[in-house]
């Protein structure tokens, strides 16, 4: 048992009948650390999450919360709290008493839970909406409202699955403002499922990157970014060009790609096939003579001095010292 974790996976396998979902996994999320389980879908990560929730029993392996296995114990008794992709508040009752909800079925008289209620309302800054029904919420206040249900029973290890996925791009932006300054100022674990790549990097302090039931790397998200182990992650992750070289593939950020004349250094001849205009940055992909897909994230003023358009030859040139070499898998 180690203190300094709040959650170990030690090689977690997940089996339905003859299906793999998750492959013997091993992993450790320091104590007060935002998590981010990430990959595509089908990848394990959700079925990751209802494991260490104890919502479904690993096939194999140990799953220890602060240092205690609990591999064999149901959710209530984990110490963890879970929070729905659906939120599944209950439509006849007000914020309020969803809140209070779990402390009423452990017989807290309706005063201290009502106050304790308050209490987690007001730190999801929905005070003024306690005695409102569900459907009189927008979609990110009943978000709000079902973190502070999940909080009232003040767990050791919050559970969240895909809880910004239903929200407009701008409410998931305020919104996942609101779930880091509360991770930080509550000092417990977050491990937050999530398919976006941006969500997970604006988020967590440890990203694991998933694919077929395997964890592919675990590290902050400047380190996955910057330093993607594989082809898979580099191309998961966005914003890189998997380059196949003669000593095997690399990856170069898009960024740090521009088009002009080939040089002495590093660089691809091909035609342009997209111009995406994304304010700040123009990206520019291009179909190589060897028939790969890649592209260049160029400032907008700079592509405006010499623009170019799908159709029109290019050439796409890098630094070497831009590039990062691959395992080949």
């Amino acid at each position: 048992m180690d203190s300094r974790y709040d959650v170990e996976l030690v090689s977690v396998s997940k089996r339905y009948g003859t299906t793999l979902a998750v492959d013997a996994i091993s992993l450790r999320i320091p104590r007060g650390t935002y998590c981010c389980l990430l990959g595509p879908s089908g990848c394990g990560k959700t079925t990751t999450l209802r494991m260490i929730a104890g919502h479904e029993p690993a096939s194999e392996g140990d799953i220890l919360i602060h240092g205690a296995n609990v591999s064999d114990l149901p959710p209530i008794k984990r110490g963890t709290a879970m929070m729905f992709q659906s939120y599944a508040l209950f439509p006849h009752m007000s914020c309020l008493d969803n809140v209070a909800f779990s402390l009423k079925m452990r017989g807290v008289a309706k005063p201290e839970r009502h106050a304790r209620a308050r209490d987690y309302l007001a730190l999801v800054h929905m005070t003024d909406y306690a005695g409102r029904l569900p459907a009189q919420l927008s979609g990110g206040q009943q978000q709000r409202i079902a973190l502070a249900r999940a909080l009232i029973n003040r767990p050791r290890v919050l559970l969240l699955d895909e809880p910004l996925s239903a929200l407009d791009p701008f409410l998931r932006i305020k919104v996942r403002e609101e779930l880091k300054r509360l991770q930080r100022e509550l000092g417990i674990t977050f491990i937050h499922v999530t398919h976006s790549q941006d969500e997970a990097m604006a988020l967590a302090d440890l990203m694991v990157v998933m694919q077929d039931g395997h964890i592919r790397q675990a590290a902050h998200p400047r380190e996955v970014f910057e330093r993607p182990v594989s082809p898979f992650i580099a191309r998961f992750i966005g914003s890189h060009n998997v380059l196949n070289i003669a000593r095997g593939p690399v990856a170069v950020r898009a960024d740090r790609c521009r088009l002009g004349p080939a040089g002495d250094g590093p660089h691809v001849n091909g035609q342009v096939i997209a111009v995406e205009y994304q304010g700040a940055m123009v990206r520019v992909a291009l179909k190589t003579d060897s028939g790969d897909e890649v592209s260049a994230l160029v400032p907008d003023q700079v592509f405006y001095r010499e623009p170019t358009e799908p159709g029109a030859p290019a050439t796409l040139i890098w630094a070497e010292q831009d590039t990062h070499a691959l395992i080949d898998a």
